[in-house]
């Protein structure tokens, strides 16, 4: 291999080539989907996976959830391989990759370079924020830079670094612009708010991807890493491109929108197989979609699943048979496993404080109250009586998989073999984060995060004609709002992760947060320490 190449391998994965380089880069390409049988790759990859292109040298994983951590694929390749990851406060990807027998695995700091060879490198770059255990992965391949954000919010100051890394501008930037959330899609909510809200959040993360675009400025961007691809009938009407809106564009979509954002930019739509020459630039397409088209409509969308569904239909009842039907006791097991969760961290449940209602359906189930924090964790099994914050309902055999340790709660959201209700209607990370990571050494990592940041440092900002100053740093993952701040109605909205803060009042609109700091840019701080924010 003489001329370095990009090969789009589906989703986020990624295959790179150069002299003496032989990478994956967080390949998805088993035929037995992700997050218990509901996520599959779109369009189908199936036919990359080769003894050919998994002849390489080194696997690169951004994290650990399964749409990326390919733990069938990794297991299959060769001993000598290694397997290079993030160095999150959780060693949960260690320990997973240990479970398959992967013993030549590589941890990284942010930025230590891993060597690929003599003169190619590559280094990972972890959000800032350890709530998230997201990274992007930078390589260095001769004079060609490729950024791979995969579901990581880097931020501005991150990627100008990069820039510095490589010694200028960036090749290629893959960037993530299609959502994995179940919220609002499994929450019950009618059609017309639950499409406002898929709206909003749609175009947020569209948003926030291209300022960076604009800022960084790389040579040539390519969208991918979604959308996740739905087979099972119960959640098939899921899917992108059935029905207008909807969380989950296609890469079709999302060059679209950066081609009227930002015409003068390069963007590209690859399908598996789709390679990307580093020298020039230039396509090779993958005669594997001749005659197959994104934009080709919902009939032809739908005919093209159907027909898809059918092939991976043994993968679906595989993930239904082996989460069968719960024994009895899971109501035992489940209190047994909630109220562990409070010995976890006294940060997390101080800022939860909530029932959470489960409805579990089907047999050995039965409604349970969870009452997560401020001090404590109790589960009441003779639930439904009384307020609660959330209510999630669900198929126990689902549940058992977590109480049993067969899967993660984050998997099971993910999964969205559930529904929910939220009432207030108002988001809580520290709830998510206690339940997605379930582990001391990342809730402790958070709460060392968020102490110590300085609420006090502003930026100015214009609303309505006013000057204000207002916290410089979003309060829930410390996203610079220099960056990733809008004005809109005198709200101000962090493109991070959504979250909308009152002008008037500092408070936060739509989740459980803290307040960000808002006085008038012309009034001194002395002067307005007891004056309402």
């Amino acid at each position: 291999m003489s001329e370095p190449m990009v090969t789009a391998l589906g989703h986020a994965g990624l295959r790179i080539d150069g002299p003496g380089v032989r990478v994956l880069a967080d390949p998805w390409l088993s035929p037995g989907g992700a997050f218990l049988g509901s996520w599959f790759q779109f369009p189908d990859n199936a036919h990359l996976l080769t003894r050919e292109l998994l002849d390489v040298d080194v696997v690169v994983v951004s994290h650990e959830h399964l749409d990326h951590l390919d733990l069938d694929l990794i297991a299959g390749l060769p001993e000598a391989v290694p397997v290079v990851v993030p160095r999150y406060p959780s060693t949960i990807m260690q320990r997973r990759l240990r479970a398959i027998g992967r013993t030549r695995i590589v941890v990284l700091d942010a930025w230590e370079r891993h060597a690929l060879n003599d003169r190619d490198w590559l280094t990972v770059i972890p959000e800032q924020c350890p709530m998230s255990h997201d990274s992007a992965v930078l390589f260095k391949i001769g004079d060609r830079s490729v950024m791979h954000t995969n579901d990581a919010r880097i931020s501005l100051s991150q990627t100008r670094r990069a820039v510095t890394e490589v010694g200028g501008p960036l090749d290629v930037m893959g960037v993530q612009m299609s959502g994995a959330s179940w919220h609002p899609v499994r929450y019950e909510y009618d059609e017309v708010e639950r499409e406002r809200i898929a709206t909003i959040k749609r175009i947020g993360k569209f948003k926030a991807v291209t300022r960076l675009v604009r800022q960084v400025q790389p040579r040539l961007v390519m969208p991918y890493a979604g959308p996740p691809c739905f087979l099972d009938d119960d959640l098939f009407e899921l899917n992108s491109g059935l029905h207008p809106g909807g969380i989950f564009p296609d890469q079709g979509e999302a060059v679209a929108w950066l081609a009227d954002r930002i015409p003068e930019q390069d963007a590209v739509c690859l399908l598996p197989g789709d390679r990307i020459l580093l020298d020039d630039l230039s396509v090779v397409r993958d005669p594997q979609w001749n005659g197959f088209a994104l934009d080709a409509g919902p009939a032809e969308r739908r005919r093209y699943l159907k027909e898809y569904a059918a092939r991976r239909r043994p993968a679906v009842d595989a993930a239904w048979a082996a989460n069968p039907e719960p024994r009895p006791g899971l109501a035992k097991r489940f209190k047994e496993h909630v109220e562990s969760l409070g010995t976890l961290s006294e940060y997390f449940l101080a800022r939860i404080g909530m029932t959470l209602r489960f409805e579990v359906m089907g047999p050995n189930g039965g409604l349970w109250d969870a009452h997560i924090g401020p001090d404590r964790v109790w589960v009441d099994l003779d639930g439904g009586n009384g307020h609660a914050d959330y209510r999630l309902t669900l198929d126990g055999r689902w549940l058992d998989g977590v109480v049993s340790g067969r899967t993660r709660w984050e998997e099971l959201l993910l999964s969205l073999r559930f529904t929910a209700r939220r009432q207030p209607d108002r988001y809580n990370d520290y709830l998510v984060g206690l339940l997605k990571h379930a582990d001391r050494a990342a809730l402790r990592a958070v709460e060392l995060f968020e102490t110590a940041r300085d609420p006090q440092e502003t930026i100015e900002i214009n609303s309505g004609g006013k000057q204000l100053s207002v916290s410089r740093y979003c309060p829930h993952a410390g996203e610079d709002l220099a960056e990733t701040g809008v004005v809109v109605n005198g709200v101000l909205r962090c493109l991070g992760h959504n979250f909308e803060f009152d002008l008037a009042s500092g408070q936060c609109l739509n989740a459980r947060c803290d307040p960000i700091v808002v006085r008038s840019a012309d009034v001194a701080y002395e002067d307005y320490e007891d004056a309402a924010v």
